[in-house]
């Protein structure tokens, strides 16, 4: 899920900042390590900074603001500012001002575990940050590659028969994790992927009951709406679409699908990349589609197949089919040859129909009328 103490931006690694020859920065203090991103860049020579962050800034200075003589309780005070403002990182630029980073500043920056960036005199502030809102607009380019790569994965594993599994195996495999899709009655029905440490799997299980709706009470029951006896009404609780958590290091997000389906999504993965929410957002969308209609039709229309094979008139069979009149679909493909089969397949999604007979060089699909 986004982060809401930070800018809703792809984050830029500190690191591919520093890789930058044309800028020439050099870490002289806090931690390391690819963790450490930015969101933006701001410029501030303000003693106390706090009032004008968001939060996940590479805040740039040159000193101004540090008076004369002062010691290390104002750089102190300073970098603590920063810190608890949500500030990534300080950019300390050289003259005019300064001709080096204070030995104070550097301690600070050290005890607060803040980086802390030397700037270059030939290097302006301006070129700082328009370095990373180019990083930022190459992760963005990225993300949206990435995330329509996953949508054209998605989509083609749902156009396959039997298309709950696929999906379950393209999600995992964009995401590196693995999937896992539980039935109403909260076992797991299908899933992909390589399965996460036992405490995060059961973790998962626990997440996806906070998504799955309560079931609601029988018409007619002593809690059901209009119940004779003077019983209040139950109103069912509000519950999330999608929830997530972290357990043993194994990111874990649940995706309620559809209202009231009973099914439910889950997902595990090692690490939490941009666009994930995303791409599994769209997975979540497909499955609700693919189970709201095989538990709404497939287990009549299967009855209904069974008994027109045992004998039964035909007239007391199409009332199990959900509807008094049907259109038959005929369609054939552009070129020569037989159907391929997953045309076929997709072409009985995209009308909402299980009901597809490839005949010869012609498919038949049988659709409710309007």
């Amino acid at each position: 899920m986004p982060d809401p103490t930070v800018p809703p931006t792809p984050p830029v690694p500190l690191d591919a900042l520093l890789a930058r020859e044309d800028l020439g920065l050099r870490r002289i203090a806090g931690p390391e390590g690819p963790g450490i991103v930015v969101h933006w860049a701001q410029t501030s020579e303000m003693a106390d900074p706090y009032p004008y962050l968001l939060g996940g800034e590479l805040l740039l200075s040159a000193g101004v603001h540090i008076p004369e003589g002062a010691g290390a309780g104002y750089f102190d005070a300073y970098v603590s500012r920063i810190v608890a403002a949500g500030g990534a990182a300080l950019g300390f630029g050289l003259a005019p001002v300064h001709e080096k980073v204070p030995a104070a500043l550097v301690e600070a920056c050290e005890m607060h575990a803040l980086p802390l960036l030397e700037v270059p005199p030939r290097v302006t502030f301006s070129g700082v940050a328009r370095a990373v809102w180019q990083l930022m607009a190459q992760a963005r380019t990225a993300e949206l590659r990435r995330v329509t790569e996953a949508q054209q994965g998605l989509a083609t594993a749902a156009a396959r028969p039997d298309p709950v599994r696929p999906v379950l195996h393209q999600l995992a495999q964009r995401l590196g994790g693995w999937t896992v899709l539980y039935a109403p009655d909260t076992m797991e029905a299908a899933q992909a992927g390589t399965a996460p440490p036992p405490e995060a799997r059961a973790a998962l299980t626990s997440l996806a009951a906070v998504v799955r709706p309560a079931p609601q009470p029988a018409a007619g029951s002593r809690d059901s709406p209009g119940a004779p006896g003077g019983h209040r009404p139950v109103t069912p609780s509000a519950t999330p679409a999608s929830a997530s958590d972290t357990v043993t290091g194994t990111h874990l997000a649940a995706y309620a699908l559809g209202p009231g389906n009973g099914f439910v999504l889950g997902v595990a993965s090692p690490r939490r990349a941009p666009g994930d929410h995303t791409v599994a957002s769209v997975a979540a969308a497909l499955l609700s589609l693919l189970t709201g209609r095989r538990r709404s039709g497939t287990s009549a229309r299967s009855s209904a197949l069974v008994r027109l094979l045992l004998g039964t008139p035909p007239e007391d069979v199409a009332p199990l089919l959900g509807g008094e009149r049907w259109h038959v679909v005929h369609a054939r493909p552009d070129g020569p040859g037989a159907p391929d089969p997953l045309a076929v397949s997709a072409l009985g999604t995209a009308l909402g129909s299980a009901l597809v007979d490839p005949a010869g060089e012609f498919v038949r699909v049988l659709v409710p009328a309007g």
